[in-house]
Formats: C-alpha cells, structure tokens, sequence
C-alpha cells in the first residue's frame, strides 16, 4: 500500500518538475545573455537533477 502511495505522489509531482525545467532553462538562458558563469554552471547541475527525478518517475512507471 505504502509503495502505491508513493507512486501516486511521484506521478502527481511530474507536472511540478516540468515546471521547474522551464524556470531553470530561463535561468540557464538569462545567465547565458549575462555571461554568469556561476549561475550557468548552477542552472546546469539543477537542471541534471531534475532529469534524474523525471526519469526515476517515468522508469517507475
């Protein structure tokens, strides 16, 4: 029962994660006008993280 809930949750978190996506490419592609490498390189490794999570969620499937 545990494992379905979780599942539910993880399913329902999918458009939220894609909405995150699209704010972190934004934020990728203002640091990429600006020249912040700083914030490109964070914009980066958010972005790898929020792939995994969707992965993870579609693989559960």
């Amino acid at each position: 029962m545990m494992e379905t809930m979780k599942r539910k949750e993880a399913i329902e978190r999918l458009p939220v994660i894609k909405l995150e996506i699209d704010y972190e490419l934004l934020t990728l592609y203002d640091a990429m006008q600006a020249d912040d490498h700083v914030q490109m390189i964070k914009s980066k490794e958010r972005l790898e993280f929020l792939r995994q999570q969707m992965n993870e969620i579609n693989n559960d499937k």
